[in-house]
């Protein structure tokens, strides 16, 4: 299972949010830092029906188990069958909480080490904080799990 929460403005709902409720599938992509601009890009707050993807580089792939097409660029992508959602907060200035099922995911092997393992520093994943700032991996340590 995966979450993602989509931010209202002013009771608007983001087209993500209505596409993801329309169709009941979606694509989660790991932004990274090869294409951390172009993803920003598609934050543009465009007409519905608009595409975001027109003012990037980046190109879709049809999609193996879902309707939904994916970014060819991203090195991992998870094709989801949406489970559940629900608003979050107000209807003005809440968000819709979307809980998908993984049906399929797709892992570059630039970055795939086997054994169900990511190399994370080859993926050099970003994460979106909030409005403008983003965040880049800082040093990464391991600690054995209790086997008990």
């Amino acid at each position: 299972m995966i979450a993602i929460a989509v931010q209202r403005a002013g009771g608007k709902r983001k087209d993500t949010a209505l596409n993801i409720e329309r169709t009941g599938d979606f694509v989660v992509h790991i932004t990274d830092e090869d294409n951390v601009q172009d993803i920003n890009e598609t934050a543009a707050p465009l007409a519905y029906g608009d595409s975001e993807l027109s003012r990037t580089e980046l190109s879709l792939l049809t999609s193996t188990t879902i309707k939904t097409p994916g970014i060819k660029d991203a090195k991992m992508r998870f094709e989801c069958k949406l489970s559940q959602m629900i608003l979050l907060g107000d209807v003005l200035d809440g968000a819709d909480l979307i809980i998908g099922e993984i049906v399929t995911y797709h892992i570059d092997d630039s970055i795939y080490e086997g054994n169900f393992k990511i190399n994370p520093h080859a993926l050099q994943a970003v994460s979106r904080l909030a409005g403008n700032d983003y965040a880049k991996l800082g040093g990464i340590f391991t600690i054995d799990r209790p086997e008990k």
